[in-house]
């Protein structure tokens, strides 16, 4: 089953290798264009002042991603606190928030309800009088499409049509890469997403990044730190070689693991599970949605995952209660860095339709190692159950 998917995604994965080389080809000419060199690797200590590799590092980030600015920040501690900042950075009270794309993450949700602004969820043209405009890339646990460059931005257009000093701002998180172009080049003025996940490459251990329009990243660099601080503080603990050499990775790790979605996607609608995107459509994240329709066979996918993780193998997922969340959701993911949602990871919220969100790889030989053996369980099972008892799972 393996094989015969993987023998019908040939024009598929071209495409991707072509995607794959070109934003190599982009990163590898802002490293060229900065000069990095071994001393940008070095740190500081203390208040992190005139740290040459800090500096260097968010001007390599600012060029690959077209901003005026980026702030690269390992004391960002998860992709939502960097949304945090950038938007705690720039709405101020009574500002109006509008989310155009939906509702957010459960988290930004909580990240929002704190915030003593005005916020509303509409379509991008009936915004009126946002002070910023929310635009989440990615899916998020919901089962609506991923948006591609060129969609954020035609509702960068239409925003701006309307309420031109409107502050268009895209969570980035699992989309970097994906593309050959990224949001600010087609309209967006922020962008943020996690060191963990695709610009980390993998070996990044924390961290996150704040691109776009000098003011607005400054801002939000503020929020971070303090008033007078900004951008110029704050030791990197030793982490600059990290950071730099996980973005030079992040193009082919990036790809690796889309690759693995798409086949992961063909065996899966093979099997008679709806499965979103479908293994022929365009891609915009790393993320594949698999629909499972109940909670047995994601507690078994996910307990797969698991076992054919290179750490914590032993270990079984169970579904828990997660900050920011309210159903349970079970996590897969025996990754180097915890909560690395670039290294192969499956996660999900127990409540319908039950979907396993499946992303991530550092290679995709593992993608295919692990579908490998899901499918030979599954085809030795052929129930819903999987052999599993869930008043024990739950």
């Amino acid at each position: 089953m393996i094989n015969q998917a993987e023998k019908s995604l040939t024009k598929e994965f071209e495409v991707l290798e072509q995607v794959r080389d070109f934003n190599q080809k982009k990163v590898l000419d802002a490293f060229r264009k900065n000069r990095v060199a071994p001393e940008h690797f070095y740190t500081v200590s203390g208040y992190g002042h005139d740290d040459m590799g800090r500096e260097v590092l968010d001007s390599v980030f600012a060029d690959v991603f077209c901003a005026q600015k980026a702030l690269v920040r390992i004391h960002f501690v998860s992709g939502t606190h960097t949304l945090a900042c950038a938007m705690m950075g720039n709405l101020r009270h009574g500002d109006k928030l509008v989310s155009v794309t939906g509702a957010p993450y459960d988290t930004m949700q909580t990240v929002i309800k704190s915030m003593d602004v005005v916020y509303e969820e509409t379509a991008p043209e009936q915004v009126r009088g946002a002070k910023m405009v929310l635009i989440q890339r990615s899916r998020g646990y919901s089962l609506r499409k991923s948006l591609t460059i060129d969609e954020i931005g035609e509702i960068c257009r239409t925003v701006k049509s309307n309420n031109p000093d409107c502050i268009c701002f895209v969570d980035n998180c699992y989309g970097e890469f994906v593309e050959d172009r990224e949001p600010l080049e087609v309209g967006a003025d922020l962008i943020a997403g996690s060191l963990i996940k695709n610009p980390g490459g993998g070996i990044v251990e924390a961290g996150g990044y704040i691109a776009g329009r000098a003011d607005l990243v400054e801002n939000a660099a503020v929020r971070l730190t303090a008033p007078g601080i900004g951008s110029a503080g704050g030791a990197m603990f030793n982490q600059h070689r990290l950071l730099f050499q996980g973005l030079f990775m992040a193009p082919s790790v990036t790809i690796d693991a889309v690759k693995g979605a798409v086949l992961a996607s063909k065996v899966f609608e093979g099997m008679g599970f709806d499965t979103t995107p479908r293994s022929d459509a365009p891609r915009t994240d790393i993320i594949q949605t698999i629909i499972f329709g109940a909670p047995e066979p994601l507690a078994a996918f996910c307990k797969t995952v698991q076992e054919f993780s290179p750490v914590n193998s032993h270990l079984t997922p169970v579904p828990d209660d997660m900050p920011g969340y309210e159903d349970k959701v079970i996590m897969a993911g025996g990754t180097f860095i915890e909560g690395s949602t670039i290294e192969l990871s499956a996660d999900g919220p127990m409540r319908a339709p039950y979907a396993a969100y499946f992303q991530g790889g550092l290679n995709y030989s593992h993608v295919k190692i692990l579908l490998d053996n899901f499918t030979k369980l599954y085809n030795s099972t052929r129930i819903n159950s999987f052999g599993l008892d869930m008043q024990k799972v739950l």
